[in-house]
């Protein structure tokens, strides 16, 4: 194994077994060796630019991300990764910055929503998918304040027990919510569902 390939098997180390061409070429690694540890088996092509070890499970949706960076995990995808709802989604849900072309997003069988650019990047945070690996998803209460807007479409249900959840939580942040629900003027809406908290 060259210094390099070895320098791939860190990246691999550190990120779950799978490496990107983005941190090959930002590590400084020509993008042949990772075609020459795919003619070894040492590792596999996932799809354009991403690669994995054989032992690893792919992770759906941290290759959506890849795929689609500018897609944030919104709405019931969000409630899902926040354990806020015990249904994983059939479909999973991003939501991108208005004007961003979805097209092949809705190709994929990915749900797209579009935020102002004002509203877009209002409560990102990174956390770990289930297969451990980082993605981009709004709060819990962005995602509160996003599912109640379109309650005509999502399932009362969800709703319901995402806000008990919610209400259970210790990492609850009411202020927040409520500055949130402001911005998207849903507070009415908000504040019938949390009556039972304030």
């Amino acid at each position: 194994m060259t210094d390099k390939e070895t320098a791939i098997q860190q990246i691999l180390k550190n990120s779950n077994g799978i490496v990107t061409t983005t941190q090959v070429t930002k590590a400084g690694i020509p993008r042949r060796c990772l075609s020459a540890m795919v003619e070894s088996g040492a590792i596999y092509r996932v799809e354009r630019g991403i690669y994995a070890l054989p032992e690893v499970w792919e992770d759906e949706l941290f290759f959506m991300q890849y795929r689609f960076s500018k897609g944030i995990f919104s709405y019931e995808t969000a409630l899902y990764l926040h354990g806020m709802t015990d249904r994983t989604p059939i479909r999973y849900t991003m939501t991108f910055p208005f004007g961003y072309n979805t097209g092949n997003v809705k190709k994929q069988g990915i749900i797209a929503k579009l935020s102002t650019e004002e509203t877009y990047e209002l409560g990102i945070i990174t956390m770990l998918s289930p297969s451990g690996n980082p993605v981009k998803v709004y709060d819990i209460e962005r995602t509160l304040c996003d599912i109640v807007k379109t309650r005509h479409r999502a399932d009362i249900q969800v709703i319901n027990q995402a806000t008990k959840t919610y209400a259970s939580s210790k990492n609850k942040d009411i202020a927040k919510l409520m500055n949130y629900a402001d911005r998207f003027r849903v507070k009415p809406k908000i504040l019938k569902y949390m009556e039972v908290l304030l």
